[in-house]
């Protein structure tokens, strides 16, 4: 079925006899400046209310939401910023500031009701250059389908409430590595990634020299029994054969 999100009467006929709703519909970073913060607001945020009140009217008992790790904002200044759940936000553009209230309100519209509600902030998956999407893979970054898998992990949920995850690849990196990595990345990176480090040199590629943010995503690992299965080797593999879900350097 195709329809508008913002079509109340085709969104109550689509909920009809469904059990659980995978909502990631949106306006998102690509549409910044050029849609007004008024569409954001209509779609991102109104139309996520509406869709959440007639799910709830209509039985469903699984919402997974469909974020994202943008909201965090950039790293820190003193040292790389370890981001997990219980992070505050940091939203710059419209397009945060929309995913944050959706967030808010799936949270405060379904307490008390009988619907699993889950949140999935996920980081940069889309496609970009190879060696920073192998280098992202690390500390910001997962692939399309770990995400995918995170969505269907979500769906197993049947806890009433509302919970939000952080959705990225496994890191190598512990906290205490936060100072170092936003001061000397290649170090910490001989030190926890020799495989990456190695990739890079073989293929001429240099380092990235600052890191200023970590996602963990522990508590999905732990909450939702999901891994992030495609690392940075997946990444350097997809590129050797072509596959567009990767962009050549430069």
């Amino acid at each position: 079925m195709v329809a508008s999100l913002l079509d109340e009467s085709a969104m109550r006929l689509a909920l009809r006899g469904i059990d659980a709703v995978v909502h990631v519909a949106a306006l998102h970073a690509p549409h910044v400046g050029h849609r007004t913060d008024a569409e954001f607001e209509a779609i991102n945020v109104a139309a996520t209310a509406t869709l959440a009140r007639l799910a709830v009217d209509a039985g469903v008992k699984r919402f997974v939401f469909t974020s994202t790790t943008a909201l965090y904002g950039a790293g820190g200044k003193a040292e790389a910023t370890w981001v997990t759940e219980d992070t505050t936000p940091r939203p710059r553009t419209i397009y945060h500031h929309t995913k944050l209230a959706a967030e808010a309100i799936l949270a405060t519209s379904t307490v008390g009701r009988p619907i699993a509600v889950t949140s999935l902030r996920m980081s940069r998956c889309f496609p970009e250059p190879a060696p920073l999407m192998a280098a992202y893979r690390l500390h910001r970054g997962v692939d399309a389908r770990d995400v995918a898998g995170a969505h269907a992990a979500a769906l197993r949920s049947d806890t009433p409430g509302f919970r939000r995850f952080v959705i990225s690849g496994a890191t190598p990196f512990v906290r205490e590595d936060a100072a170092a990595l936003l001061s000397d990345a290649p170090t910490v990176l001989a030190q926890r990634a020799p495989a990456l480090v190695a990739a890079f040199a073989a293929r001429g590629w240099e380092l990235p020299r600052s890191i200023d943010r970590v996602y963990d995503s522990a508590l999905a690992r732990a909450e939702l029994d999901w891994q992030p299965r495609h690392g940075f080797e997946e990444v350097l593999a997809e590129l050797d054969r072509r596959s567009p879900e990767v962009l050549p350097p430069g």
